[in-house]
């Protein structure tokens, strides 16, 4: 990967509804060259997907939660019985299977207080020990742009 693939991927991050004239036009490259890179990257894993970013206040969707999830059950069972909890719930936008402390975090988005209920109540069902949230108050950074300076 080289600088120009570079230079396509910030561009496409930055937006993603760009044609490949754009984006060809904005990294220096003829439209048919872009395009090959583009599909090279799309063909190598690199490029994921594409996808529009919608904006969650203006879908009542204005209240983001972290919850922390601790569970004194490591088995198969117990592990595909949550996943498949998780994955059935709109609401919840991440998870990950952290270290330390806990043992998942979730990210889900509601509409307010009485969103979140309604969200611990389907959760719970996946038999957990230990289930507390923390309320997004300000965000000061969001974005979905990854750091490309560590590439190879």
């Amino acid at each position: 990967m080289d600088n120009t693939d570079k230079l396509i991927l910030t561009t496409l991050q930055h937006n993603g509804r760009l044609s490949v004239a754009e984006v060809a036009d904005q990294v220096g490259l003829s439209k048919t060259a872009c395009w090959r890179r583009i599909q090279k990257l799309e063909e190598d894993g690199v490029i994921d997907g594409s996808v529009t970013l919608l904006n969650k206040e203006k879908l009542n969707l204005g209240l983001t939660v972290f919850i922390s999830i601790k569970t004194n059950q490591h088995n198969t069972l117990w592990y595909q019985n949550f996943c498949q909890v998780v994955a059935g719930i709109a609401e919840v936008i991440g998870v990950y299977r952290m270290s330390g402390e806990l043992d998942y975090l979730i990210q889900a988005v509601v509409p307010d207080m009485r969103g979140y209920d309604a969200l611990y109540k389907r959760i719970i069902e996946a038999d957990l020990h230990d289930v507390s949230a923390s309320f997004v108050m300000e965000t000061i950074k969001h974005t979905t742009a990854l750091p490309l300076e560590h590439i190879n």
